[in-house]
């Protein structure tokens, strides 16, 4: 069957439910801004009498609302219903392991999944390296968002007043030689971790671990937690750091995807104000309370075979 292939590089079928679900995704990609009919007609390339019809519809069918001041139209209360149907049926752990399997299968190192819980995180899924002395997680266990790669991960999604706040009233504490102390260089790691889409930890949060970690984001934009591999410091060369970085980074996209993200709607983090770094400053105490419970929910062990 024929095709339309438009600017947003979405391929529809040219049947009428085709274009319909082309002008859903339209103004689903537009939200919450309102579209007008000649927009619809020029982005999707229909003729304007087709997008009116297919737009009269959905309206009649309560997928669309329309503004009768502005003339304009919108997604509507049946559109929504779909979508929170949608998103009650995905199981997000069961999305994310498949991706972890296979990056265990690839790397041959630990997978794992973190889910943000406020300013903490928690460990909620593993999937398990093959290797005789590998890295194990201790499920359920909590920890800040200043050490670890799965931590940076999840910190470099947020905006940077979230990030601003959240380091104003949080102490940077060494938990290894390696974490990072200084607010200027969490900065600056923070907005690596954005640039190249992974994070990358030595031993920061773990003596003689190294990881890499992306962000997972829902539908809503929010961030969900990362997704990371791990295992023991001298198997993670700065050339397999970089390749797995990249492999974790288009598993967390396309876990975000299967999530309903569209990174396109979303705007990605900006540098944070002068000011608001200015008000962070460097403390120096004891542990933070997320990391007291467990000394060592990460660790090297050997598998009895």
């Amino acid at each position: 069957m024929p095709v339309i292939e438009p600017a947003d590089g979405h391929r529809y079928t040219t049947s009428g439910l085709g274009r319909a679900l082309a002008v859903i995704d339209l103004l689903a990609e537009r939200s919450p801004d309102m579209v007008g009919v000649s927009t619809v007609a020029r982005e999707l390339d229909l003729p304007k009498a087709v997008a009116h019809r297919i737009l009269k519809e959905l309206t009649a069918n309560q997928f669309v609302t329309f503004d009768e001041g502005t003339r304009r139209y919108r997604l509507g209360a049946g559109a929504l219903a779909v979508g929170l149907a949608a998103l009650r049926a995905i199981d997000v752990q069961a999305v994310t392991n498949r991706h972890m399997r296979r990056l265990t299968e690839a790397t041959g190192e630990t997978a794992t999944l973190s889910m943000r819980q406020g300013w903490v995180r928690v460990y909620t899924d593993q999937v398990l390296s093959p290797h005789e002395i590998r890295m194990s997680v201790t499920l359920g266990s909590r920890h800040s968002l200043l050490a670890g790669s799965s931590s940076k991960a999840i910190l470099a999604a947020l905006p940077d007043a979230e990030v601003a706040e959240y380091l104003a009233d949080h102490e940077l504490v060494a938990l290894t030689p390696a974490t990072i102390t200084s607010v200027e260089h969490l900065w600056a790691d923070l907005r690596q971790v954005r640039e190249q889409g992974y994070a990358v930890s030595q031993g920061e949060r773990q003596a003689g671990a190294a990881s890499v970690a992306a962000a997972i984001r829902l539908a809503s934009g929010e961030v969900y937690g990362s997704l990371s591999l791990c295992g023991p410091q001298n198997r993670f060369s700065p050339r397999l750091l970089a390749e797995y970085g990249d492999l974790v980074a288009d598993a967390a996209r396309q876990v975000s995807a299967e999530l309903g993200y569209q990174p396109a709607a979303a705007g990605a983090p900006a540098e944070p104000e002068q000011g608001d770094r200015r008000r962070v400053t460097r403390r120096q105490a004891a542990r933070p309370a997320a990391d007291q419970s467990e000394s060592s929910s990460a660790e090297v062990v050997v598998s009895q075979k």
